[in-house]
């Protein structure tokens, strides 16, 4: 589901609180503690991204970079350093950066302290130059492109790099022209490897096995934080990493990211689960929703309507259709059945889906107006819900990759109301 980050919503006694998924954070309201000894790990086999593939990340980047006629490209700590050089760090006032040259090897500029860090993480080649406190770093940078004699040649800016990283550089090196890395950055992330792939995998099978053993737990008078506790719990046992919870019920269901207003599992109420996990750097997403006791007729005719858009979402994507097209298909059989149009409510009030690799939201998404072909590797959401303002939302999210022969699922979804979990 399109949320600002992997979170959750918590009830307190002052509204919902949006907090990170730490479960120090998610207390458990209820009285017993789960037993989790029944949950073993899932993902002890599986293999971390090796040094060689991402070797061979950055020599497709310099392709990309010569087919695009751009000299270099500059980085800061995020999920594309990772993806890059296996560098894991954070942003702050001082800056750490990459700068993947169309030839040659990379440049690292870092503080002087943090030197020795950084080069703990380094998985590719790389020249390392450090910066004192009193210095500016955007020096270093441009020093590195000069020396290399990328100073004349446009400079790819990854598209998360924050205004002082540009600012310096236009003021350390005042004729450097800076042009988007999308076609690099994006060329390279937006198409999956077998072993991304297989990640990905493991974060969906934990997600699905984590839903499957909450799911019989439980009981009416539950909270969001209860639930989410559990999911998030289940999760890390059954070896995810940093598991996140959006947990909506009743009325809640019915706004996409839920509302400052505590609910409580109630007979005849609809709750919603969307949430995730990431498997040494792969994230997955998974939504499911049903109704705690016996459905009316209205939440089973709005729960066949928005499964059969999911399974309508999923015949369209066809390799080299664009990515906007699976959303149009979408748009329109709900249409055809009174909802929207287009974004208005009841209906669809947001995209059909999102990118998902190291992020859990990623270029491109599933919606009206993107051009973009779908491409052997690339990884969405597919969450058509259907959202009634006032009553209630349904939604199932499952993520799928396109092969050359079309959409694969990483994880099934439901036929019946009745078996929400397969």
């Amino acid at each position: 589901m399109p949320r600002p980050s992997r979170r959750q919503w918590l009830a307190g006694a002052g509204g919902a609180l949006f907090l990170g998924a730490s479960l120090a954070r998610s207390p458990v309201v209820r009285a017993a503690e789960p037993d989790l000894a029944q949950l073993k790990s899932l993902t002890s086999g599986l293999a971390p991204i090796s040094t060689a593939e991402r070797a061979a990340r950055v020599q497709r980047a310099q392709a990309l970079m010569r087919e695009n006629g751009i000299g270099a490209v500059l980085i800061e700590p995020g999920s594309s350093l990772v993806y890059f050089t296996g560098i894991k760090w954070w942003r702050s006032e001082r800056l750490t950066a990459v700068i993947l040259p169309a030839e040659g090897e990379a440049g690292i500029v870092t503080p002087f302290f943090e030197a020795p860090s950084i080069e703990q993480m380094l998985d590719i080649k790389a020249e390392v130059r450090v910066w004192q406190e009193d210095e500016d770093p955007l020096k270093l940078v441009a020093g590195f492109l000069k020396d290399r004699g990328l100073a004349r040649r446009p400079v790819g800016i990854e598209e998360t790099v924050r205004y002082l990283a540009i600012d310096g550089l236009k003021r350390a090196l005042p004729d450097v022209k800076l042009v988007s890395a999308n076609p690099v950055v994006r060329g390279c992330r937006m198409r999956k490897t077998p072993a991304e792939i297989a990640l990905m995998q493991g974060a969906n099978d934990v997600t699905m096995a984590a839903y499957r053993w909450v799911y019989p737990r439980v009981e009416k008078g539950m909270s969001q934080a209860d639930l989410a506790g559990l999911i998030e719990a289940a999760s890390i046992r059954l070896g995810g990493e940093a598991p996140g919870s959006l947990i909506l019920i009743g009325e809640g269901t019915a706004y996409p990211h839920g509302s400052i207003v505590p609910e409580t599992v109630g007979e005849g109420r609809v709750v919603l689960f969307d949430c995730g996990c990431s498997v040494k750097g792969y994230a997955s997403d998974i939504s499911r929703t049903f109704v705690y006791g016996t459905p009316s007729a209205l939440q089973r005719k709005v729960w066949s309507e928005m499964a059969r858009g999911q399974q309508v979402a999923n015949a369209a994507a066809k390799i080299g259709t664009p990515a906007g097209k699976v959303d149009d298909a979408v748009r329109a059989y709900y249409e055809s059945l009174g909802y929207g149009p287009r974004y208005t409510l009841p209906g669809l009030s947001h995209r059909t889906g999102h990118g998902i690799g190291m992020d859990g939201h990623e270029p491109i998404n599933l919606v009206h107006g993107e051009t973009t072909p779908l491409a052997e590797g690339m990884c969405f959401s597919n969450e058509p819900g259907i959202y009634l303002p006032g009553q209630f939302g349904m939604r199932l999210e499952d993520c799928f990759h396109m092969t050359a022969t079309g959409p694969k699922w990483f994880t099934e979804p439901p036929t019946s109301m009745d078996a929400p979990f397969g």
